[in-house]
């Protein structure tokens, strides 16, 4: 039987400002990449997804980003490499520490928005985090682009790597993901959604924003956790990857 991984970005919240339904996607998804703080999160709002996701059985990853909580990590930085590695090591360490006062622990590392998308392709601020997670723990996988020449880079210097599509995000015909702002860079349609993600688990196939079909090496699909529609969403999806046939389980556990 086909199978594949379902995450979302959750933890978000800071203080009195809500972001997504954690407690609703954590009953959908078998993946989570919780917020360090540095692009949204806040100690006692990540500690709280972190105690739901342990009672979940859900997977927990550390969604490391930019130091940029008024962008919410999504604004393109020019940080060195110094800079970038022990920030990459003080995102992961911090969520351990929550992770293991939850009862859980860290399984894989996650970079978020810009960072995500710069690493995937610009090969200084890549080998930044990838040092950076080799430092913590070599046994940590990192979640990335599917695609991406991030994914070799890491495999090379060591990673596992845990190839992810975005279940609700457009593709360019080379296999990167439409800029956000721009028009197709973000499908809302949870039927179109289900039915996209159904065809990519079973061939591996998904297809571009001009029609045509790309391949695609995936363990692991995304679902949106800050999107209004972000729980109808992954509910429908789930239903109908069941349906179709593909079983839902964690790439880690």
């Amino acid at each position: 039987m086909a199978q594949i991984d379902l995450n979302s970005d959750l933890g978000e919240s800071f203080g009195p400002w809500p972001m997504g339904d954690d407690a609703a996607m954590l009953a959908i998804v078998t993946s989570a990449n919780i917020a360090c703080g540095f692009h949204a999160g806040d100690p006692a709002g990540i500690l709280r997804t972190l105690r739901e996701a342990a009672v979940r059985g859900v997977a927990v990853g550390a969604h490391i980003g930019y130091r940029d909580l008024a962008g919410f990590g999504r604004r393109n930085m020019a940080v060195g490499y110094d800079d970038l590695f022990a920030e990459t090591i003080f995102q992961i360490g911090a969520l351990q520490g929550l992770a293991k006062a939850a009862g859980t622990r860290v399984s894989y590392v996650k970079p978020h928005g810009a960072l995500y998308n710069t690493i995937a392709h610009d090969a200084a601020q890549a080998s930044a985090v990838i040092a950076g997670v080799l430092a913590v723990d070599p046994a940590l996988p990192l979640m990335a682009l599917a695609g991406a020449p991030v994914v070799a880079r890491a495999r090379d210097a060591g990673l596992q790597v845990i190839c992810e599509a975005f279940a609700d995000r457009g593709y360019l015909p080379d296999g990167r993901l439409v800029q956000r702002g721009t028009p197709g860079a973000t499908i809302h349609d949870p039927a179109l959604i289900a039915a996209r993600m159904l065809r990519l688990a079973r061939e591996g196939v998904i297809e571009a924003i001009d029609g045509q079909d790309i391949r695609l090496e995936a363990q692991s699909i995304c679902v949106h956790g800050d999107n209004p529609a972000a729980v109808a969403i992954a509910r429908q999806l789930r239903e109908d990857l069941v349906a179709g046939g593909i079983a839902l389980r964690a790439v880690t556990g």
